[in-house]
C-alpha cells in the first residue's frame, strides 16, 4: 500500500509539474498583464501582474454598456427610444460612426455600434443619455467601479480614448466582465455578434477571438499606442464560462494568439486548479503596483505609433508620452 500510495504521489506530483510548464509556455517573460478566471466559481486560472495599472482603452466600453444595460432595467431608458447627436459626440475622433449633430440613433443600435464598432461618438451620445452629462455619466462609472470592487480603476472618459489618470486592471476588468455577463444575460448577443450593419454600411469587430476560437462567446478589444492591444475574450466548453484578460500585446496578431493560448491552457487545466483550490479573484495575492500605467508605445509593431504624435497630455503625477488621438479595437 505504501508502494502505490508512493506511485500515486510521483504520478501527481508529475501532472502538477507539466500543468506548472504549461503555464511557463503560456507567459513569456515579455507579456503583459493577464487574467484567467471561472465565472462560475471566480477562480483564478491564470494570473500575471494582474493589479498592474494600464490603460484600458476601449475595453472601457464595457463599462458604459453596463451603465447602459443598467438604465434600461431600472426603467429610465427603452431600447426603442432615439438618442441624439450632441455637439460634444460629434468632435470625438475615430473610431466613430460620424453622424452630424442633431441626427438620432436608436437606442438599441447604439450599443451595438459600441460594443462591435466601438463607437467613440456614440459612447458619448449613450453617456449623455443615462447620465445628462458626460461628467455625471463619468462620475457614475467610477461610482459603479468601487461598488464592484474594481479599486485601482479610475475613469475620465466613456470611451477609452487617452487620458492620463483613466487606468484600470486586469483583475478589474475581470470583475466588471464577470457582473455583466452574469447582471444582463439578456443581453449577451451584443458581445457575441461580430458585425453590425449602419444604412447600407456593415462594419466589423475587430476581435479575431470570437471568429477563430472555438466555443468563444465574445467580449470586447481595445487599443491606443501607449496601451497596446489589449482584449477580454470569454469562451464556454462543456458547460463551462472563462474569462480572459488580456492587456498589452504589441500586435492584433499577438493578442489574439496569447488569448487563445490562455483560454486553452484554461480548459485543460480546470480540474487541477479546483483541485489544489486556487484563489478566487478577491482572494487573490496582489501583484505588483504602481499609480502610473506605462506606455507600451515604442514596442506596438503595427501602426506607426513611434512616428505619429498628438499634443502631449499632461499627467496628473508624473509626465509621460501622450497616447495615439484614436481609440480603436
Amino acid at each position: 500500500m505504501l508502494l502505490r500510495g508512493a506511485h500515486w504521489q510521483r504520478r501527481l506530483l508529475g501532472t502538477i509539474l507539466g500543468a506548472c510548464i504549461g503555464m511557463a509556455m503560456v507567459a513569456p517573460a515579455t507579456a503583459g498583464p493577464t487574467i484567467l478566471v471561472d465565472d462560475a466559481t471566480g477562480t483564478v486560472l491564470y494570473a500575471e501582474d494582474a493589479d498592474q495599472r494600464w490603460y484600458p482603452a476601449s475595453l472601457t466600453k464595457i463599462m458604459t454598456a453596463y451603465l447602459t444595460f443598467k438604465a434600461i432595467k431600472d426603467g429610465r431608458l427603452n431600447l426603442e427610444q432615439k438618442i441624439p447627436v450632441s455637439e460634444r459626440a460629434n468632435k470625438m475622433p475615430a473610431s466613430k460612426i460620424g453622424l452630424p449633430v442633431g441626427a438620432e440613433m436608436r437606442l438599441e443600435l447604439a450599443l451595438r455600434t459600441v460594443i462591435i464598432k466601438s463607437a467613440n461618438d456614440v459612447s458619448v451620445m449613450l453617456a449623455e443619455a443615462v447620465s445628462g452629462s458626460v461628467e455625471n455619466f463619468v462620475a457614475d462609472m467610477n461610482k459603479t467601479a468601487r461598488a464592484l470592487g474594481m479599486a485601482s480603476t479610475t475613469f475620465e472618459n466613456p470611451n477609452g480614448l487617452p487620458s492620463p489618470g483613466q487606468v484600470s486592471t486586469a483583475r478589474d476588468l475581470a470583475k466588471l466582465t464577470r457582473a455583466v455577463v452574469r447582471e444582463f444575460p439578456e443581453h449577451a448577443h451584443y458581445w457575441a455578434t461580430p458585425t453590425v450593419r449602419v444604412g447600407r454600411v456593415r462594419l466589423s469587430s475587430q476581435n479575431r477571438v470570437l471568429r477563430t476560437y472555438p466555443g468563444a462567446t465574445g467580449f470586447k478589444t481595445g487599443f491606443i499606442c501607449d496601451s497596446g492591444f489589449n482584449i477580454v475574450a470569454t469562451a464556454e466548453r462543456d458547460g463551462r464560462r472563462l474569462i480572459a484578460v488580456v492587456l498589452g500585446e504589441t500586435s492584433s496578431a499577438d493578442r489574439t494568439a496569447r488569448t487563445t493560448q490562455l483560454l486553452d491552457h484554461g480548459f485543460k487545466r480546470f480540474a487541477w486548479k479546483q483541485f489544489l483550490r486556487s484563489p478566487g479573484i478577491e482572494a487573490l495575492p496582489v501583484s505588483r503596483v504602481s499609480e502610473t500605467a506605462p506606455s507600451i508605445r515604442g514596442e506596438i509593431k503595427s501602426w506607426d505609433c513611434r512616428r505619429r504624435r498628438t499634443r502631449p497630455v499632461k499627467a496628473k503625477a508624473a509626465p509621460r508620452r501622450s497616447a495615439e488621438a484614436g481609440s480603436q479595437n
